[in-house]
């Protein structure tokens, strides 16, 4: 049976920690709980459960307090735990099972993250699967019978293991203050956090939050970012303008993002929003069934589906067309419950 450390990060979480860890209780080997900067009860709380709790200043960086609780484990793995994920009683069995079992040359045991859409921010789905089982110590070893090299690609293990994620509130002004933060003092954010940064804005952001993200992603367009990025700016640009109401800086990356080929939904979708704003009930129709039937997400799924059919519908109910809004609303129907 393989041994398990759990490590967490917190910060003010004594509604949710005894919840957290009571669905981990008999899994885990020693549990690590690096503290950032509390001033409620979590740490009582964290105390009631183990005696490795430490304290971590915080430096405006997850990754570093995430690696100074990876320093303080000393089982074979670790499990990464958030402090508002419950592993409900079915999939703690499955968790059992699975330490038992597992092979220990497994490297990465990737599990099911479900609940995404309650106070979604950045998410497309409500279920998918995600590393949460690591192997504390890697060992290279050398494949093949000739012209041998390093296997570098981790082991990965699939299950079916389900962690409920629990929030109480969504953490979207947050994550959009630590974004800004991070361009300041970088002067730019990676590939990674660039598209993190824009799914959010798309998916949870005010017009307050969009507009400030403008000079971030005029710069991305005006500078030597991969096709990808430039779509993922873009997209945010013609949402920002169009909260703002800056028609210029909106048609500027809208036909900018159309001449590219293959134009993005998302900007397809901020068309049709346009047109629905100014009245022009059949130029929004035409934009909106383009959302969804002439082009391509780039972050946002609901805005190649659910969100354009809802438009669709409500612009021909509106313009008398019982028929055409009947079929947009099934359409609608069919988006809704693929989501589910």
């Amino acid at each position: 049976m393989i041994t398990i450390s759990v490590c967490m990060i917190v910060k003010n979480e004594e509604r949710v920690l005894a919840r957290c860890l009571d669905s981990l209780s008999g899994l885990a080997d020693e549990i690590i709980i690096v503290d950032t900067g509390s001033d409620d009860k979590t740490k009582e709380i964290a105390l009631s459960y183990t005696d490795h709790v430490y304290d971590f200043v915080w430096v405006d960086d997850f990754s570093a307090a995430r690696n100074y609780s990876f320093s303080k484990a000393a089982m074979e793995y670790i499990y990464v735990a958030d402090a508002d994920e419950v592993l409900e009683e079915g999939e703690r069995l499955k968790f059992l099972r699975l330490k038992e079992s597992l092979d220990p040359r497994t490297e990465i045991v990737q599990m099911l993250y479900t609940n995404q859409l309650q106070y979604n921010t950045t998410y497309n789905f409500d279920e998918e699967l995600r590393p949460k089982l690591y192997r504390r110590l890697r060992g290279f070893v050398w494949q093949d019978p000739l012209h041998e090299t390093v296997r570098l690609e981790p082991l990965i293990l699939d299950t079916d293991i389900r962690i409920k994620h629990m929030p109480l509130s969504n953490h979207a002004g947050r994550d959009f203050a630590g974004f800004e933060r991070a361009v300041r003092r970088d002067g730019g954010l990676s590939a990674h956090l660039s598209e993190m940064y824009a799914r959010e804005l798309l998916i949870a952001g005010d017009a307050d939050a969009l507009w400030r993200s403008v000079p971030f992603f005029e710069g991305q367009c005006a500078g030597a970012a991969e096709e990808q990025l430039l779509r993922q700016a873009m997209c945010v640009l013609v949402r920002a303008a169009r909260l703002h109401g800056d028609a210029e800086l909106f048609f500027k990356y809208a036909m900018k993002n159309i001449a590219m080929g293959k134009a993005s939904s998302e900007v397809c979708f901020e068309l049709g929003e346009y047109y629905f704003g100014k009245k022009d009930l059949y130029e929004a129709a035409l934009w909106y069934y383009n959302a969804i039937y002439e082009a391509e997400p780039e972050l946002n799924l609901k805005m190649a589906g659910s969100l354009p059919a809802a438009r669709l519908s409500e612009s021909y109910q509106i313009l008398g067309e019982e028929e055409a809004a009947g079929q947009y609303r099934a359409i609608l129907e069919g988006f809704l419950r693929e989501a589910k």
